[in-house]
């Protein structure tokens, strides 16, 4: 059985754990206090650590924290409190922690805690231990281009979190290249030899949600004519990324703040829960923090979610990077197409250089791709370019007028008797409307009419 260490400065509270887990096979040893752990932790190796916070001494159990995981990275601790606030989880979970109890607990809470903590050090050990399979092509070439501060300090802030296990919330702009971060904390981890399983949570219609990240049974709902796993069992062993994770609806979002506390899901219709081995990142362009005060994201999934955060630079903010970075996409695109293109003219530099990108690192890949497929020859000219940049100030985009609609022209004048619309003809014409304006672009749809995508998909599908 594993052995534990208990770190309390009440008497009878440790002495009543350590009868409880030494009842059930468990090797354990007892602290008083923080000096008296250090000792016991100088001379034994320990499976599982669980601390007071407020230990009463020099050391408190943060600092005991520090001192496992430095000593014995692989040791998983759970810290105890009696003075429980989110900010103490999430602060103990920042630096390592497996999880915390807020004291008064139950006997089965800890004792569940605890065996969930052993299994997961368990399976690390496991993944550790198998040997690495050679990732595809297309994984193993992930590669971030940037040489400006901005982005030395967001790889720096990478490559120190990736190996820990933790999970980790990805914020920027749209077109900042999140995923291809989210790729490389993968390639990065000690589960790189295992499956990275990407989504776009926008992507994926509300009421399929919970079946397509958990699974579901047979029968479970119309249509469902066989069981099927879902993409958390897809990635057992390896890394889920949820992109947009703003967009997952309410009861998604239950079912996750579930798997981040037990490392259980369950699927659709079923009625017992199986555990999954799963580093989650998710990464997301939303304000959360305003999405949770309009009720649209739950704050408890928030501060599981944050335990690491990964703040993305926009493109105007890396001072430096364009220029490497079309280059990079020239070279990419010039053997992806077949054609000798090699260098930009001066002037066309210039326009790249001063162009702010609103839709950034995608932005500019895009425009460098109609750039090579357009060059008459080796070099590409300004003319070449997509409309960019100071010479050809952009459109400002038409945003739809809330207080009065605007109708399709081909539409005749609406008369007197005609002039109030049923609500939802109101509502109809005027997400046609925007559609049109845009072009068809749901994200920017969404964005214009202050609605998720997901809900502007489920109106769309209501009102034909």
């Amino acid at each position: 059985m594993a052995s534990l260490l208990i770190i309390e400065d009440q008497v009878q509270l440790r002495a009543q754990l350590i009868a409880m887990f030494e009842e059930r096979g468990y090797t354990v040893e007892g602290a008083s206090s923080g000096p008296e752990a250090v000792a016991l932790l100088r001379d034994s190796t320990f499976d599982l650590v669980l601390t007071d916070l407020r230990l009463g001494h020099d050391i408190d159990g943060l600092e005991v924290l520090e001192l496992v995981k430095q000593g014995s990275p692989d040791t998983e601790v759970i810290l105890m409190t009696a003075y429980g606030s989110v900010e103490d989880g999430v602060l103990a979970i920042q630096r390592g922690a497996y999880d915390y109890l807020t004291k008064p607990f139950r006997e089965h809470e800890v004792l569940e805690l605890v065996r969930r903590a052993l299994e997961r050090r368990t399976s690390r050990i496991t993944i550790q231990d198998q040997p690495r399979v050679d990732p595809e092509p297309e994984v193993r070439e992930v590669e971030v281009i940037g040489r400006s501060t901005a982005m030395i300090g967001v790889m720096k802030l990478v490559a120190q979190v990736a190996p820990l296990d933790s999970t980790i919330l990805i914020t920027g702009e749209s077109g900042t290249g999140k995923d291809l971060i989210a790729q490389t904390i993968h390639q990065l981890s000690q589960r790189k030899g295992s499956p990275f399983v990407a989504v776009n949570c926008g992507a994926i219609p509300e009421n399929l949600q919970e079946s397509v990240l958990f699974g579901h049974v047979r029968g479970s709902f119309t249509g469902a004519v066989q069981s099927t796993d879902g993409l958390f069992f897809q990635a057992n062993n390896g890394t889920l990324f949820l992109d947009e994770i703003g967009e997952t609806a309410l009861m998604t979002q239950v079912k996750l703040l579930r798997f981040l506390q037990s490392g259980e899901v369950l699927r659709v219709g079923d009625n017992r829960p199986r555990n999954v081995n799963v580093r989650l990142v998710a990464a997301t362009n939303q304000n959360l923090h305003q999405a949770i005060r309009e009720r649209r994201f739950r704050e408890d999934l928030f501060y599981r979610l944050n335990i690491i955060s990964i703040e993305l630079p926009p493109l105007r903010a890396r001072t430096g990077d364009v220029e490497l970075l079309a280059h990079h996409f020239l070279q990419r695109n010039a053997k992806k197409l077949g054609v000798d293109v090699r260098e930009f003219a001066p002037e066309a530099l210039d326009i790249l250089q001063r162009h702010t990108w609103p839709g950034n690192v995608r932005e500019l890949e895009n425009a460098i791709e109609r750039a090579v497929a357009l060059a008459r020859g080796p070099v590409i000219s300004p003319d070449q370019l997509p409309p960019i940049g100071p010479h050809v100030p952009p459109l400002p985009e038409p945003i739809p007028n809330f207080e009065s609609p605007v109708m399709p022209a081909s539409e005749p004048p609406l008369s007197v008797e005609s002039a109030v619309l049923p609500l939802r003809e109101v509502e109809r014409r005027h997400i046609q409307r925007a559609m049109e304006v845009f072009g068809g672009n749901r994200t920017k749809v969404s964005k214009a009419l202050g609605i998720s995508k997901s809900t502007l998909w489920r109106k769309l599908k209501q009102l034909q």
